[in-house]
């Protein structure tokens, strides 16, 4: 695996941070991962100004212009094996003396690395469950700092689920790691953008192309009594695109397969990516 790290492309082997990079001893910084079907980077721009909102949200200047980090992100997908592949892209504060007040002047750590990304064949569907969502107050910036994510998502794990729905104040906020969906008469409604919701772009395209294919869709609060009698229920997320949710808490959701509503979209989806390659 070829990454790039401060300046130069290498190994993966031979990249290496001090021990001092705010990342590393605080979690002080941001990430992005952008799929890339057919070497073309989806959804690029709307990538890479969430990665400016959440730097902006950090009050951390962006260390490159946008112009180069593209060139960065396009070699390291020429550079990278797999048809298909998911981009990780990092900015640290860097490397400084340990003080939870960061330094004004400081040289920031960017490093982006690509894997693989398996072709997905269309899900039937997977368990979730709901927990009270335990994160900070600022779920919008695409903070590093995901223990509280990592743990929310081992105790789906630990139960045979694949994710778990986040609620606050008796309301849906989102996944661990996912943005979420429900099919309430025929209506697919999403909670809308806050500073508890980190802003997917898988979110934002489905809600797109479900206007442009005039399906019913909405932003609007989700109560969790709305959640448990939704008939469809949906995680969505860059690299596992539009899960059905099948099980909820030991619930079967709806018929307990997927649904009518997500086999439309999720067909509207697969042809969007297809339009992406070159050679469409």
């Amino acid at each position: 695996m070829i990454v790039y790290l401060n300046g130069k492309f290498l190994p993966i082997e031979e990249a290496n941070i001090s021990v001092l990079d705010r990342g590393f001893i605080f979690a002080d910084g941001v990430y992005e991962v952008i799929p890339a079907y057919g070497g073309q980077l989806f959804r690029l721009s709307e990538h890479l100004q969430r990665l400016e909102n959440s730097l902006n949200g950090i009050k951390l200047s962006n260390p490159l212009p946008q112009q180069q980090l593209v060139e960065i992100l396009e070699i390291i997908v020429a550079k990278n094996t797999g048809d298909n592949q998911s981009v990780y892209l990092q900015v640290t504060r860097g490397p400084a003396k340990r003080n939870h007040n960061f330094p004004e002047q400081i040289v920031s750590t960017v490093f982006v690395m690509s894997e693989e990304l398996k072709s997905l064949p269309p899900s039937t569907g997977v368990k979730a469950i709901t927990c009270n969502d335990t994160r900070w107050q600022n779920c919008d910036i695409k903070s590093i700092a995901l223990l509280a994510n990592i743990l929310l998502r081992r105790q789906a794990v630990e139960v045979g689920a694949a994710e778990a729905i986040l609620i606050r104040d008796d309301f849906v906020m989102e996944g661990a790691a996912s943005n979420v969906f429900v099919v309430i008469d025929g209506i697919a409604i999403t909670p809308p953008k806050s500073q508890f919701i980190l802003p997917g772009i898988t979110r934002d395209l489905i809600i797109e192309a479900m206007q442009t294919a005039k399906l019913p869709c909405q932003e609007a609060n989700i109560s969790i009594e709305q959640l448990e009698s939704a008939t469809e229920i949906w995680v969505t997320s860059s690299t596992r695109e539009i899960l059905p949710v099948i099980q909820l808490d030991e619930k079967i959701v709806g018929t307990g397969k997927p649904g009518a509503v997500w086999s439309q979209v999720y067909k509207i989806y697969q042809n969007y990516k297809q339009q992406l390659r070159p050679n469409v």
